[in-house]
């Protein structure tokens, strides 16, 4: 009976491990979802303005009925997401600590919905990103799959991926920054701005930060704090997004996790090295956005064991990250050919 016990744990254990690395898989921000928009970019409202919950922004008094709002309208191409999009003309002077805590100069449209102008130049800003917890997004997701990293090479030098396929596989889910209000762990990571499921066969919650100028993994814990519960905290966050991002721009974090994984005392070593390597239009079952890829490595050490993995992260403006895709563990190939998860946003 012990050694059945003792196997169990060393199976979760693993799991617990696994989904902690997995960070990159989970897309990192979203609008407050709707189920069906009105709207999808600015030009869809009489007042130039589309919401983060997929509606329309009612015109000011005296407004014409044209939907004139000024130079900016149009400009959230990519906007309009009942999941995402905080897409809106937010203006174009949002400082840059709009979003980092949903309050009114994160681009709040007066109602609660976040608003952003997205301005299609090659580089995201901090404040052309909105994070605050209960946002939400559905997503099409697919595991051991086909896929093609690479996309098609353009002769501006951008690249053209379509991830719009369906795939072997494919389910929808629903995916939430949780606020950590009445979680169990929420008083082991104080300053944390939500929490979010990290990937879709675990439902260990990954423990984010969101500061000025970059987007912190804090910690992994389990939903339940019983025998068999994750607490693993990073000895340094890990930068899951470093702001601006534009092409060229790269960023290392390393860190030792400890803890707790499914009940067993766990100590690691993580390595990501992250580069923006690749901009072009990424299409996906929503829509096409205008993206930047960035690049992910992970070394993970664990003992003597050492593991790696790749992966690619979609982001655009005011949606953030729209799409993922992870190797397989000890993928060779930058650009590979088969995915161990693929993930892109969905209506």
């Amino acid at each position: 009976m012990r050694l059945k016990r003792k196997a169990t744990f060393v199976v979760a254990r693993a799991s617990a491990l696994a989904a902690a690395g997995l960070l990159w898989l989970l897309p990192v921000f979203w609008g407050c979802a709707g189920s069906t928009p009105e709207c999808r970019v600015g030009a869809d409202c009489v007042s130039g303005v589309c919401l983060s919950n997929g509606k329309c922004q009612p015109p000011p008094d005296g407004a014409p009925p044209d939907g004139d709002a000024g130079p900016q309208d149009g400009d959230a191409a990519d906007g309009g997401e009942d999941a995402a999009d905080g897409t809106s003309d937010g203006g174009p002077d949002a400082g840059p600590e709009d979003g980092a805590d949903g309050g009114p100069d994160a681009g709040d449209g007066g109602d609660g919905m976040i608003t952003c102008t997205p301005e299609h130049n090659g580089e995201i800003l901090r404040s052309e990103v909105p994070i605050r917890a209960g946002m939400h997004a559905t997503f099409l997701i697919a595991a051991d799959v086909p896929v093609n990293t690479a996309g098609e090479s353009r002769p501006d030098d951008t690249r053209f991926w379509d991830l719009t396929a369906q795939l072997s596989g494919d389910h929808s889910v629903l995916v939430e920054l949780r606020p950590l209000t009445g979680l169990w762990f929420a008083p082991e990571f104080p300053g944390a701005t939500y929490a979010a499921q990290l990937r879709d066969d675990s439902n260990l919650l990954g423990v984010f930060e969101a500061s000025d100028d970059a987007l912190l993994l804090r910690g992994v814990a389990s939903p339940q704090d019983d025998y068999t519960r994750t607490l693993l905290k990073y000895s340094e966050p890990i930068r899951v997004l470093s702001f601006p991002l534009r092409v060229g721009a790269a960023w290392t974090s390393e860190s030792v996790i400890s803890g707790q994984a499914s009940g067993v005392y766990s100590y690691y070593y993580e390595k990501y090295e992250n580069q923006v390597d690749a901009r072009g239009e990424l299409a996906t079952p929503y829509d096409t956005f205008p993206v930047l890829r960035i690049r992910v490595s992970l070394t993970r050490t664990v003992g003597t064991v050492v593991t790696t993995s790749r992966s690619f992260v979609f982001v655009t403006e005011c949606f953030g990250s729209i799409a993922a895709i992870h190797s397989r563990d000890y993928e060779s190939e930058v650009e590979f050919t088969r995915a161990s998860e693929v993930r892109r946003l969905s209506p």
